[in-house]
């Protein structure tokens, strides 16, 4: 089930779609969206992240398509808009700010990153007065069968594969346990639920004590601060009960960073984020400042990896080597801009990889469609993919090379 996905060539998951068509090389990004939108841009594609406190990785991966491909509002390509921050008690503005994107007569594409709830309705919404425009959903947060009927592509870290892959990385590391910390809400979610299910029987198989641990939902009333406290005054308590070689993992990106705080202050050890970055969490838990090397990824993983080693984090901290929030926005919006040009198909997994690969120089990515664990059915528009797990101070684990045991394919 699994495709190795290189740079410099893929497999093809079905004989019937054609050849992989490469992108266009990517050029230094322009000083000013005027430079970059020199003349009017035939059409607008869409792009909806959350605000910088609820995923800055994806919103300044929308930064950079603007930066390449030039704002709308000034004659170019790329149009942003963000959702609210408590999207679970706004669904309905996060629905009419999706769907109003579509009003817009020159759209012809609109990516959603995160798709949080509400992304359904509003697909559902746009296919019926604009079917022709594109619709791409990363990291859904809603039932699958509901993303995969609305959404033309949706895109997700495969977080089936990583819930064997993390614990064994974990192990790797040096963990003797591993905690889970999430909520409620997040664990309605299948592909959450799944991948913590899966960690807790790959860490009886490779012999680490699993623990599950709760936490405030951001989005409930405490909300961000109040959910990021919880984990700051937690961590001593559960450094203390559970011993320094325990990996923790959250399932929620704005408490990723207290959690680092705390991992590099007491000695733990952190595997990688739900949506890995160098910059998820890092920067604000180690206090770097990374505003030089924004947008370079080498240089932001190099700076990075010298200030974790410096606090002592050598081989017990990792991540991804590029940001998935970041990347996934850059990939889906030149996927839908080589769509609607017509140089790309939208049913093609090598197409959609090879813009995994241009915004990803040097990695190498895992894919797969989702597998449909109750009809066995792969679903060839809702695709998985994954990078090497990152540990400062040793290098790539070669997580991605690794055989993930078919019985992790019967859980659910």
């Amino acid at each position: 089930m699994l495709f190795s996905l290189t740079a410099c060539g893929n497999q093809t998951p079905a004989a019937s779609e054609p050849a992989k068509t490469e992108p266009a090389k990517t050029e230094a990004a322009p000083a000013n969206d005027d430079a970059a939108a020199s003349t009017e841009a035939p059409f607008h594609i869409g792009i909806v992240t959350g605000t910088v406190s609820q995923g800055e990785d994806e919103l300044r991966g929308a930064e950079a398509m603007i930066a390449k491909y030039g704002d709308a509002a000034n004659g170019g390509m790329i149009k942003h808009v963000t959702y609210p921050d408590n999207f679970m008690q706004e669904q309905e503005t996060t629905i009419s700010t999706i769907v109003g994107l579509a009003d817009d007569p020159l759209m012809k594409a609109i990516v959603v990153n995160q798709s949080v709830p509400g992304t359904s309705a509003a697909f559902q919404q746009i296919r019926e007065m604009y079917p022709d425009i594109l619709l791409l959903a990363n990291s859904p947060q809603e039932d699958t069968a509901m993303i995969e009927a609305a959404a033309d592509i949706a895109i997700d870290p495969d977080n089936v594969n990583r819930g064997y892959l993390m614990i064994l990385a974990a192990k790797k590391m040096g963990a003797k346990t591993f905690v889970h910390i999430s909520f409620p809400r997040h664990m309605s979610i299948e592909l959450l639920s799944l991948r913590r299910n899966i960690m807790e029987e790959a860490c009886k198989d490779l012999g680490i004590e699993f623990v599950s641990e709760t936490a405030p939902d951001p989005m409930s009333d405490v909300g961000v601060p109040g959910a990021q406290q919880f984990i700051l005054e937690k961590m001593p308590a559960w450094v203390e009960k559970y011993g320094k070689d325990t990996a923790f993992f959250c399932t929620n990106d704005a408490q990723t960073e207290p959690l680092l705080k705390r991992v590099a202050e007491l000695g733990a050890i952190f595997v990688e984020p739900d949506l890995p970055s160098p910059i998820m969490g890092y920067p604000g838990a180690f206090g770097i400042d990374l505003k030089d090397e924004a947008g370079n990824w080498p240089a932001i993983l190099s700076k990075v990896e010298e200030t974790v080693v410096a606090s002592g984090g050598s081989g017990r901290m990792g991540t991804w080597a590029y940001s998935y929030g970041y990347t996934a926005t850059e990939a889906l919006t030149e996927f839908g801009k080589n769509v609607v040009e017509g140089t790309m198909s939208k049913d093609s997994f090598d197409d959609l990889m090879a813009c995994f690969d241009l915004y990803t120089p040097g990695a190498e990515w895992n894919g797969s469609y989702y597998l449909d664990r109750v009809s066995g059915e792969e679903k060839t528009n809702h695709i998985m993919v994954y990078q090497d797990t990152y540990v400062f101070g040793l290098g790539y684990l070669g997580n991605s090379k690794e055989v993930v045991p078919d019985k992790y394919k019967e859980i659910k």
